[in-house]
């Protein structure tokens, strides 16, 4: 058995203490909160112990822990957990600061400890499918990747912008399709409604003939979630919320078999099995800071007007 904890319990670290506590190879060993009232309601309703303290969860023999609080405050827990001696999966973006995610990624280095960053929608069945057929060669080279992802905004969103809350998906889904990093980034963004940006398009650059473009917005009154990958064999057209994939080209219309599952139940068995053989998580604590970087860069393009170099 694994024990786990979770540290932070908001709408999405609520989502961790529940699959965690539906696995068999698993214990829910303690969920921590600033707020008592809610963190021990939910103790209650999962079987488990509260903490208002994380580090007064540690003496709880943990094996690993999520860490689901706000991004500002992810390296320092982050960096506590490491220094317990326990496995870490840090929700995205992985740090508020790209030096932030340099001590994070050598904490866990030295401690000898899996670190991995939950970029979600790299387990989602659709995006895992497409990768597939991406790498199988049926759209042939791949020159573009276009991404929608808007709709309303989530009022417990206060500590950054659309593009490293939401955006950060699409940039870090483009760079895993292409198996390639992002060189160059330009963005025009504003924030017309909310203190940070709330709207963004960005062109990003992989090498010379690819490239990929995010959508994402605050403003859009429904949701949607989107990607379409352009080869010179076909077009692959992905719906992230139905886990659909769409294959055209001159000939069909074709539906690709997409077995659905819910993506953080993926992600946190993936995990588990990590800290159980050993062997280096994807997305690790690399992939993490090279979507913040891309994402940091995005922000700075906008803001300054120009077109940022990555690596340089």
């Amino acid at each position: 058995m694994i024990r786990v904890g979770v540290i932070g319990t908001g709408a999405m670290g609520q989502n961790h203490v529940r699959i965690y506590s539906e696995m068999e190879d698993v214990e829910l060993a303690g969920i921590s909160d600033v707020d008592k009232n809610r963190v021990e309601a939910m103790a209650a309703q999962f079987k488990t112990k509260a903490f208002t303290d994380y580090k007064e969860m540690f003496a709880e023999e943990l094996d690993a822990v999520s860490v689901v609080v706000p991004t500002k405050l992810h390296k320092q827990v982050v960096l506590d957990a490491l220094e317990a001696g326990l496995h870490v999966l840090v929700e995205k973006p992985i740090a508020d600061t790209v030096e932030n995610a340099d001590m994070m990624i050598e904490a866990a280095k030295e401690a000898g400890k899996v670190l991995m960053v939950g970029h979600i929608e790299r387990f989602n069945p659709a995006v895992i499918r497409l990768k597939e057929i991406i790498d199988s060669g049926i759209l042939g080279k791949i020159v573009s990747i276009s991404t929608r992802r808007v709709g309303p905004y989530n009022p417990r969103i206060r500590d950054v912008g659309v593009i490293l809350d939401i955006g950060v998906h699409d940039i870090d889904v483009i760079s895993y399709l292409y198996d390639k990093k992002i060189k160059g980034v330009y963005a025009i963004a504003g924030a017309d409604i909310h203190s940070f940006e709330d709207h963004a398009s960005i062109i990003l650059r992989m090498d010379k003939n690819f490239a990929g473009v995010v959508e994402t917005n605050w403003l859009t009154p429904h949701k949607v979630r989107q990607l379409t990958a352009i080869g010179i064999k076909g077009v692959a057209y992905l719906d992230y919320i139905d886990q659909t994939v769409e294959l055209h080209d001159n000939g069909w219309i074709r539906k690709a078999k997409v077995e659905p599952s819910e993506p953080l139940k993926n992600e946190l068995t993936y995990f588990i099995d990590c800290i159980k053989t050993g062997k280096e998580p994807k997305p690790c604590g690399e992939d993490g800071k090279h979507a913040l970087e891309v994402a940091m860069a995005a922000i700075r393009s906008y803001e300054e007007e120009r077109l940022i170099e990555l690596g340089k």
